[in-house]
């Protein structure tokens, strides 16, 4: 109980730190102009996101703090030392609004103007029916992991890939319910059924986790594409810029989950999602030779979609647990 207390307790001070390191930076957002003098002032910030996560050790606290100040939030800051990216979209942005947007996975609808911001009515995506069910369905999932023992190995990696969506997309969605409680706005949604995806462009670029999607856009693609078009033209310009963005996911999804275990990378994660830009890149060149002049039934390339990300998640799964 005092060691639960004491994991609470560093848990606030890591939030109180966070929160204080970004008045900071709200504050030199008024007063240094964007550019690398900017950067510069904001790097230590940077840094000690980096390091905070290091104080935690329960899982709960560790994956929701890594998640929200070493990806979303520096990737944000760094945007927003060049003036770009959310927190540089919305003039006279409020303290409290300028944090949450730093650290949550808090989109504003393109609709809203930065004078309506505290003004706009709350507004959910989605029924609160299927957020309950997403709930009974994690507590079951938690409940058969509880006694995994009775179950064949394979059924529980097919479970936990299923946990996995619905733990990511319903702390997301708490998260986002904590910036909407704080800052009153209409929020879009961090995804969009994923699992109705149609191509794999559909899924990691319009369905699934789209705040990153949304982040690593403007940090990595843009600018990786914007070089190769002038080295190999436009025309294949998106292949690097594809391949980059996929590697820069793998790892930032390593370094969250050496947060996690503290555990040498194994590196199957960065191999998976390595795959998946390589098999993104082809089908992009795919639908560019082809130029929509013929597409599978959505009846058919739904399922294959679906059936692909989920046999590559579970095999990277199985990789890593054959290797712990």
């Amino acid at each position: 109980m005092k060691g639960e207390n004491n994991e609470i307790n560093t848990f606030i001070m890591v939030w109180l730190s966070a929160v204080a390191s970004l008045c900071y930076c709200y504050a030199i957002g008024k007063i240094i102009p964007k550019g690398f003098t900017r950067l510069l002032a904001i790097f230590p910030v940077i840094f000690i996101f980096l390091i905070l996560p290091f104080n935690l050790h329960a899982i709960n606290f560790v994956g929701p703090t890594s998640f929200f100040l070493v990806w979303l939030a520096n990737f944000k800051l760094l945007l927003f030392a060049f003036g770009k990216g959310p927190l540089s979209s919305y003039r006279n942005l409020s303290l409290q609004t300028f944090i949450a947007l730093a650290c949550f996975p808090v989109k504003i609808q393109h609709h809203q103007s930065s004078q309506n911001l505290q003004k706009t009515p709350l507004k959910t995506s989605k029924p609160p029916q299927k957020h309950a069910v997403k709930f009974l369905l994690l507590a079951f999932f938690l409940l058969i992991y509880s006694n995994k023992q009775n179950f064949h190995p394979d059924i529980m990696l097919f479970m936990y890939c299923i946990y996995l969506y619905l733990s990511l997309e319903l702390t997301l969605l708490l998260g986002g319910a904590l910036a909407r409680t704080l800052i009153g706005i209409e929020l879009e949604p961090q995804f969009a059924e994923p699992y109705l995806s149609t191509s794999l462009q559909d899924f990691w670029g319009r369905r699934w986790n789209l705040m990153v999607s949304d982040i690593l856009r403007p940090t990595v693609y843009n600018p990786i594409r914007f070089i190769s078009s002038r080295v190999i033209g436009a025309k294949w310009a998106r292949v690097p810029a594809v391949l980059a963005t996929f590697l820069v996911s793998g790892l930032m999804h390593e370094l969250l989950f050496y947060y996690f275990g503290r555990a040498k990378p194994r590196w199957d994660v960065t191999c998976f999602f390595l795959l998946h830009g390589l098999c993104l890149a082809a089908e992009m060149a795919g639908k560019g030779a082809l130029k929509d002049k013929w597409r599978l039934p959505r009846v058919v390339s739904g399922p294959l979609v679906v059936a692909f990300v989920a046999l590559t998640g579970l095999t990277a799964v199985y990789t890593g647990a054959v290797a712990e």
